[in-house]
């Protein structure tokens, strides 16, 4: 290996998985999408009343995320990474603080994933 080489640690699975944005509804205060001051396009939500929004395609019995792209257990990411609301930001990622995140165990398991390691 050359001296210029560039030792990089493996990415975090979390970050191309996609089961959790395939797994759950993603609710959040209505005051997060863009046109009402905040972060999250709001074209790619859906009203949850009575004052909140959901991450469209999320509140239905097979939800899937309209921001999420790619194939569910080989190589996804988010479009809106950046911009993803308080449901998505506060997601631990599994082996986050040395921890296991059940959320994340439970959606892998939907698609026959296996659950991650610490």
């Amino acid at each position: 290996m050359s001296a210029t080489a560039v030792h990089r640690a493996p990415a975090n699975p979390c970050m191309t998985c996609g089961a959790c944005c395939t797994s759950f509804v993603v609710p959040f205060y209505w005051r997060e999408a863009d046109d009402a001051g905040g972060r999250v396009p709001a074209a790619l939500t859906e009203p949850l009343p009575p004052h909140r929004l959901c991450m469209a395609g999320t509140n239905s019995k097979s939800p899937r995320c309209i921001a999420l792209e790619g194939e569910v257990g080989k190589a996804t990411s988010c479009s809106i990474y950046a911009d993803r609301p308080s449901p998505c930001r506060a997601f631990t990622r599994h082996g986050e603080a040395g921890a296991d995140n059940d959320s994340c165990t439970r959606a892998r398991a939907r698609y026959g994933l296996p659950a991650l390691g610490l």
